[in-house]
């Protein structure tokens, strides 16, 4: 696991990330351990899963959730000034 210093660290690891290595973990000393999971965006999938009821409730409640537990997006991490 490799520790990480600054954004620049993180945003180097995050510009690595692809379909094959599509995980991400690294220390930031003081905060901790972090994981970051790629998942690729496909317009067809997500269309099919919003056909379904059951799994458009599962998307709004996981993007409820995210917004509870203060998931961050890449350009948000960008701008945080405590990394």
């Amino acid at each position: 696991m490799k520790e990480v210093r600054s954004i620049e660290d993180v945003m180097l690891q995050i510009s690595n990330m692809n379909k094959e290595n599509s995980i991400c973990q690294f220390v930031l000393p003081g905060k901790g351990r972090f994981i970051i999971v790629l998942q690729e965006q496909d317009d067809s999938s997500t269309h099919a899963v919003i056909q379904n009821p059951y799994l458009e409730q599962n998307v709004i409640d996981s993007t409820g959730l995210e917004k509870q537990i203060g998931a961050m997006s890449a350009s948000e991490l960008m701008r945080n000034p405590f990394l």
